[in-house]
């Protein structure tokens, strides 16, 4: 199908919301935002599934309200996977070739990443990535793609990125639960990096810090290719428990003046400036000094960037970040953040918007942090499509979002769904079959 009909959905399922958005490219390439639905997340815990129904009612309505504003049927959705669970380790592959004179194919580098599928891991643990880092051929190093070389001995150093079974199977439950299919699984500070860095700072070196309600995300760049991911258990929902206790204040409250009001530098606020709320009924108005909610704010923000930096220092590319620090995600919008994590690392610091891959006329709700994991897992699933990995169609003219196969699954009502769904895909392959021989009567099949 042309490249314009295609549509991708993606589901992020957060700790504080869970958005659905679908997009299709446009005719220069641009990422078309068709359609968001967005809700509270209320059974997740720190990017973990921890209340299957609550989790699939939150779906179900973050599917409906993008389905409602772009005018489709979604069927198959791009799923992004965080928590403390994941993992990541490097280990080096060994391909040995029968020939040298043959060339080195993409079939000896599939053959290579399934190799590393085979790893022994820790009970319980499951493959999610497999990203070369770069190829050896004869002890010839540094070769980023050997299709059409020549050698016997083909090696090459991965980063293999792990995630709990439990936590997985829990997730696919939850999109299965909704009548949705997952077409895909991607890491969302992967997802995340797609969305907000360049090529030419991903080839400089960056570190991408993605700071979301229960978990802050790192994905290390250097040279173009993903060297360090790790997941630092604490987000902005621990920063709001702070305030709540800190303030003897109720946890909506809470939220409400780390939003409105909060800084992540404290010296930067007016010594004489109180926020007054509302107290309990019956109760007085209580006074907080905007200077001592920085502090609270400030105190838990330089734990978060301490341990991102120490994950920094661990990765071994400390010195060679060019494009220091870039922050996204819900938690970055805290006034003042950049300034405290460029006092904290010595290292340049700015915020990530997704808006680099967007058409021209986007919407203003889309130019933001907490919707980079989205717009990356939908510029992900394009990069599936373009690269083979995954098939997905998308009946533009009925509005139908439909998986390449569809299994009966006892239920009436889905069924006929699906059934209407399998009769407009197999009329639009057969149209673009017909149109085909048509315009090529004399082609060769074989």
């Amino acid at each position: 199908m042309e490249k314009n009909n295609e549509i991708v959905v993606a589901l992020d399922i957060g700790t504080t919301k869970i958005v659905a958005m679908a997009g299709r490219k446009d005719v220069h390439g641009k990422l078309e935002i068709l359609g968001i639905g967005k809700v509270e997340s209320v059974g997740v815990i720190r990017g973990v599934v921890s209340n299957i129904e609550k989790t699939v009612k939150a779906i179900s309505d973050a599917i409906a309200e993008a389905e409602r504003r772009s005018g489709l049927e979604i069927a198959v959705i791009n799923v992004g996977i965080a928590g403390q669970h994941i993992k990541s380790l490097q280990h080096r592959g060994i391909h040995t070739r029968n020939s040298i004179h043959d060339e080195i194919s993409h079939s000896d580098i599939d053959s290579l990443i399934s190799d590393m599928y085979k790893l022994a891991l820790p009970p319980g643990d499951k493959i999610i990535h497999v990203i070369p880092q770069e190829y050896i051929v004869d002890a010839e190093q540094g070769i980023v793609d050997p299709v059409g070389m020549s050698g016997v001995r083909l090696e090459a150093n991965f980063h293999i990125i792990t995630g709990q079974i439990t936590a997985i199977k829990n997730l696919q439950k939850c999109v299965e639960k909704s009548d949705l299919e997952m077409a895909g699984l991607t890491l969302e500070p992967i997802a995340s990096a797609a969305a907000v860095l360049s090529k030419e700072e991903m080839e400089a070196g960056i570190a991408l810090v993605d700071i979301g309600g229960g978990t802050t995300d790192i994905a290390i760049f250097h040279e173009g290719i993903i060297r360090h991911t790790a997941v630092i258990p604490f987000g902005g929902n621990v920063i709001t428990k702070d305030i709540k206790e800190g303030c003897s204040v109720m946890q909506q409250q809470a939220e409400k003046l780390k939003v409105k009001f909060g800084s992540a530098l404290a010296s930067e606020i007016k010594e004489n400036r109180i926020v007054s709320i509302a107290g309990l009924k019956g109760h007085p108005h209580k006074e907080i000094s905007e200077r001592n909610l920085a502090h609270i704010i400030q105190a838990r923000m330089e734990e978060i960037i301490d341990q991102v930096y120490w994950e920094i220092r661990k990765s071994g590319f400390e010195r060679k970040l060019s494009g220091g620090i870039v922050l996204t995600g819900g938690g970055s919008l805290l006034k003042n953040l950049e300034q405290l994590v460029e006092f904290r690392t010595g290292m340049n610091a700015r915020t990530g918007i997704p808006v680099e891959h967007l058409s021209h006329g986007y919407e203003k709700e889309v130019a933001s942090p907490v919707y980079s994991t989205a717009i990356g897992l939908v510029l992900k699933g394009f990069d599936d499509i373009e690269t083979g990995k995954v098939r997905q169609f998308a009946n533009s003219y009925a509005g139908n979002y439909v998986p390449a196969g569809i299994e009966d699954n006892g239920n009436p009502g889905q069924n006929q769904k699906k059934d209407r769904q399998k009769s407009n895909w197999f009329d639009k392959i057969y149209q673009r079959t017909k149109q085909w021989f048509e315009s090529e009567p004399d082609a060769d099949l074989k």
